[in-house]
């Protein structure tokens, strides 16, 4: 199999290829948003939509005229690429698998790409790495890059340059150590608790560090707008930012990294994270109740990083040879794991479930993982999406699981 991994490293340049760094990526983005520009122009004319390749003709038009002839300054595959990736935002939209394309703001995503491995060279002995019209650079060098080179994409985060390089390999297909399936119900205020009683307790690092940048924000308010103190605060906010990110990721990848180990199948709620920390606060006509709280769930929700673990968990199952599950979460934490009686009043409690039908008590979130396990099993041996509401009734599952159980009995 084809193995596709991205390495990561922080870039040394000098004051001269930082100039130059900001200018490509300031090149890139203008292409970028002036080919948008034109693009809605012409769907206003009632025009067909530009492809790609007479895009990129008028960039060479743009390179070649006077007010953007600055465009020659920058290599021109980051430009076409620029063409390229607006090119894939639109088809994305019209597939109905993303928004409409918008405008890229200065300052925020600054990268570029070039996408042919013949127009860098890696030198890892030394730490250096080589990119047209910014020569040699150093880099801190960290872990060593394997495979074929594919594409390198520079960006800047936090005032620093990172480079992440792209890489294919062929490996031979894994087959994962263990043979255990588990189900993985997450939470706030138990980040995920596994079906076999594993208990991993969340990192909250926006929360952890929630007051200190609340402090520097309001020290930014207090300063005069676009001054030196103004953007040095500004800087200080965006490092507190980017150590609260990278906390999260840090802890992601360790628990994403064990659970993937340790077991072959996981199984995972289909949780839909933009719905869940949705804004209460409605409109001028019809506002929202409880704002406040729902806003602090919101920011409680965000901190897990939900979405992001489900990504890890989904690639480094595929590399360690398992499998990731993802199930309906409709009535999981409802469900009892022992009898299958759903209802809501089998959990009154955050922390504790108790089955009003047979009595069964247990861990409120073990308790809905054995159900993610259980659902997961029955989406492998069926296939397709095994959700608890295509029962007939509620109080009819108690029975059917006995009736079931009775009949695996008979065949033991």
């Amino acid at each position: 199999m084809e193995r596709l991994q991205a390495f990561k490293f922080e870039l040394r340049p000098n004051g001269e290829q930082t100039r130059q760094l900001w200018q490509f990526a300031g090149s890139s983005r203008f292409v970028y948003n002036k080919a948008l520009a034109l693009q809605q122009e012409n769907h206003k004319a009632e025009l067909k939509y530009i492809s790609y390749v007479q895009m990129c003709k008028s960039l060479t038009t743009w390179r070649k005229d006077e007010d953007t002839q600055w465009l020659q300054l920058a290599p021109a595959q980051t430009l076409q690429q620029s063409l390229k990736d607006l090119d894939r935002a639109y088809q994305n939209f019209f597939a109905k698998r993303a928004a409409f394309p918008k405008y890229k703001k200065k300052g925020r995503g600054n990268s570029f790409r070039f996408p042919d491995p013949r127009q860098f060279k890696l030198d890892q002995a030394n730490n250096r790495i080589f990119l047209p019209k910014l020569g040699w650079m150093r880099y801190r060098n960290s872990r060593n890059v394997m495979g074929a080179l594919r594409n390198i994409t520079v960006s800047e985060r936090g005032g620093r340059w990172f480079f992440s390089v792209q890489t294919a390999q062929q490996v031979d297909t894994p087959l994962h150590p263990s043979t255990t399936a588990i189900g993985l119900d997450l939470g706030i205020a138990v980040f995920a608790a596994q079906s076999d009683g594993v208990i991993h307790l969340p990192k909250n690092s926006f929360a952890q560090r929630q007051r200190q940048l609340a402090h520097a924000q309001r020290a930014l308010a207090r300063q005069c707008k676009y001054s030196r103190n103004w953007k040095k605060q500004k800087a200080k906010i965006a490092r507190l930012s980017i150590r609260i990110a990278n906390v999260r990721a840090d802890y992601l990848h360790q628990k994403s990294h064990l659970i993937s180990q340790n077991h072959a199948v996981v199984c995972i709620e289909d949780l839909k994270v933009s719905n869940m920390s949705r804004s209460a606060s409605g409109t001028r006509e019809a506002p929202g109740k409880n704002v406040n709280a729902k806003s602090g769930l919101n920011r409680a929700i965000l901190d897990q990083g939900w979405g992001e673990f489900r990504r890890q968990l989904d690639y480094k199952l595929k590399w360690a040879g398992g499998d990731l599950i993802v199930v309906s979460a409709q009535y999981t934490s409802q469900q009892c794991s022992g009898c299958g009686y759903i209802a809501q009043e089998n959990r009154k409690i955050q922390e504790s479930f108790c089955c009003v039908s047979c009595g069964h008590a247990e861990n409120a979130d073990v308790n809905a993982a054995k159900n993610i396990v259980a659902a997961g099993h029955a989406v492998m041996a069926c296939g397709g999406d095994v959700r608890p509401e295509l029962r007939d009734c509620a109080s009819k599952a108690a029975p059917v699981k006995q009736e079931l159980a009775e009949v695996i009995q008979a065949f033991a």
